[in-house]
């Protein structure tokens, strides 16, 4: 047991939410700071991408226009698989390297934004591969650092982190972007990102012995294309969680397809009743107040419910919660479909994917090797996230052109899509299972 002696003030006040150790809260706290300004700098950008586009397209041009986000995420992993071969023994680089590619990109936003190039689509792309491609590699970043014990205790305060810098980010947009436009919104964005690479070296600096990770890179593990889709297809437990954020990401874009269309009837309601705004502000304004209510909860969840449902219930057990919210919210949306049950369907379904369902899915990277840290999870977490984005943009295009499906019947195809999601889940539980008995017997061993 922690003596509460030799915790520090820092150290006490984090054991509100989980339980730590001393030693364990300067680097934990820097990381937490790190992913507090990575998701601040992203929802900065979010309201506004929704706003350019929706007022320009509509909401299948949206589905659509995710999916071109896979294609790019293909071309782009060859240039990842050499960048991880290359620092291969110094993967902190890896991060910085791949952060320092993303910012060179807003600033040639920034640039043909200030000579009024439209940017609505390309920015729409590029905002999502951004979201998939930084966020996995300080994931990986992390799951490189802790080892699984540690991991799953302290995920948790870092994942606070996210979700606070998600909550304020969005609502700071929301109040200024009428001041400063996208383009004073990115120049921002730009030293946030910056920022984070500096606040990464010290972290991982100050990590107690106690909590490193002691996976190992498998030399022999391919590295080229398609050496990390090799690896995903060749690891049961690597291919169920590909198949898991597939079916996650598919359920989810489906669902906001579902919410963007409303949202575009909805704005367009308002203004033929008299609304002096346009459908461009009154989209966007509904947006960052969507985004806002999620990322409250998202923080409630984060901080007072995902330690306690680790402790009590189990990383694996944790799985289990958002396949059976969708399941139950999309059948309630099969028999009322109406706007106001669809946006608090949408509420808690991102809330809970945001927090609890977030964390879990990369505290299930914690007791894999290094490669699959880096290489498995980053493909997973971009390119298999995306593809899921793909396959719902080829549904919504036969569900709207061929079929004409309504509202009901895409919430019904995700209600059955959640069942087999719970399926996948139940594979991934069996395997962490061997796997994180296997990792903390070898961590057991290295301290010893």
């Amino acid at each position: 047991m922690v003596l509460e002696k030799n915790l520090t003030l820092l150290e006490k006040a984090l054991r509100l939410f989980t339980r730590i150790k001393p030693g364990e809260g300067k680097a934990v706290l820097l990381l937490m700071v790190q992913a507090f300004i990575l998701l601040f700098a992203y929802y900065l950008l979010k309201p506004a991408r929704e706003s350019l586009l929706l007022s320009e397209n509509s909401a299948e041009i949206r589905s659509y226009a995710v999916a071109f986000q896979a294609l790019l995420l293909l071309l782009l992993m060859p240039a990842y698989n050499v960048l991880f071969r290359h620092f291969r023994n110094d993967r902190t680089r890896i991060y910085i390297w791949v952060t320092l590619f993303f910012v060179s990109n807003l600033l040639l936003f920034y640039i043909l934004g200030t000579a009024e190039i439209k940017l609505g689509i390309p920015f729409f792309i590029w905002l999502g591969v951004f979201n998939v491609m930084v966020v996995a590699q300080f994931w990986a970043f992390c799951a490189d650092l802790y080892n699984v014990e540690s991991g799953q205790r302290l995920f948790v305060i870092i994942a606070a982190g996210a979700s606070l810098g998600a909550l304020l980010g969005a609502n700071f947009s929301k109040q200024v972007i009428n001041y400063t436009g996208p383009l004073g919104l990115m120049l921002l964005a730009i030293a946030l990102l910056c920022l984070t690479i500096v606040i990464g070296l010290i972290a991982s600096k100050k990590l107690p012995s106690h909590d490193r990770s002691h996976s190992k890179l498998v030399k022999d593990q391919s590295i080229w294309i398609p050496g990390s889709f090799r690896l995903v297809f060749s690891d049961r437990y690597l291919l169920l969680i590909a198949a898991f954020v597939v079916l996650l990401n598919w359920i989810n874009s489906t669902g906001e397809f579902i919410l963007a269309k409303m949202v575009v009837v909805y704005a367009e309601g308002l203004i033929a009743a008299g609304s002096e705004l346009s459908k461009g502000n009154i989209i966007g304004a509904f947006y960052g107040d969507f985004y806002t209510w999620v990322n409250l909860f998202s923080l409630l969840f984060q901080l007072f419910l995902v330690s306690r449902i680790y402790k009590y219930l189990g990383v694996r057990a944790a799985l289990f919660i958002l396949p059976v919210i969708a399941f139950i919210g999309y059948g309630l949306i099969v028999f009322i479909p109406i706007f106001s049950i669809i946006r608090l369907v949408k509420i808690l379904e991102n809330s809970v994917d945001y927090s609890i369902q977030t964390t879990t899915r990369h505290a299930l990277f914690l007791p894999v090797t290094t490669a699959a840290k880096y290489e498995g999870k980053t493909v997973i977490d971009t390119f298999f996230w995306r593809f899921g984005d793909m396959i719902q943009a080829a549904v919504i295009f036969a569900g709207t052109q061929w079929l004409a499906m309504e509202v009901y019947q895409f919430a019904m195809l995700n209600m059955l899509l959640a069942l087999v999601w719970i399926w996948v889940v139940i594979g991934i539980a069996r395997e962490h299972k061997k796997l994180s008995n296997n990792s903390q017997q070898k961590d057991e061993i290295s301290i010893q």
